[in-house]
């Protein structure tokens, strides 16, 4: 994960940078939607109970991760981790390091702690370290193509 973070650092000083062609949303709002992601996601993780962590067949699940991409524009993001609309960049280096803190507590995580995705279901530490960085790179790839 850290990898992806230090290539969402390199793109905060094109955070005004829009590209209606890619994206109604500039380069600062996917930034800071990845970070809110991950956050909320280690939040969930941490607040979780591994006792109640149980497995279930998700199709969807398994076809996103035989494809290991995600289609864009098929999703809208929840509103938890919906950006504020004015990133300065400032704040997303904040956030950006916030994040980092975050990330350091994931490895001491029970690995049956879970959160609940709105179309996966219950993602466990595995699964749920897997999606970050899917959803991650899902957002990078539209940054670079507005950057582009």
């Amino acid at each position: 994960m850290k990898n992806v973070l230090d290539k969402l650092k390199n793109s905060i000083p094109y955070f005004e940078k829009t590209n209606p062609i890619v994206s109604n949303s500039s380069v600062g709002w996917h930034i800071e939607h990845s970070l809110l992601t991950i956050c909320k996601i280690i939040d969930a993780l941490e607040n979780s109970n591994p006792n109640n962590y149980i497995w279930k067949f998700n199709p969807k699940r398994l076809l996103i991760k035989t494809l290991n991409f995600i289609p864009r524009g098929k999703a809208k993001a929840p509103k938890v981790v919906m950006p504020s609309q004015n990133s300065l960049p400032e704040a997303l280096q904040i956030n950006l390091e916030e994040t980092l803190k975050k990330l350091s507590n994931f490895e001491k995580l029970h690995k049956q702690n879970y959160f609940e995705h709105p179309v996966f279901g219950k993602l466990n530490k595995k699964d749920a370290q897997w999606f970050l960085k899917l959803h991650t790179k899902h957002h990078l790839k539209i940054i670079n193509d507005i950057i582009k």
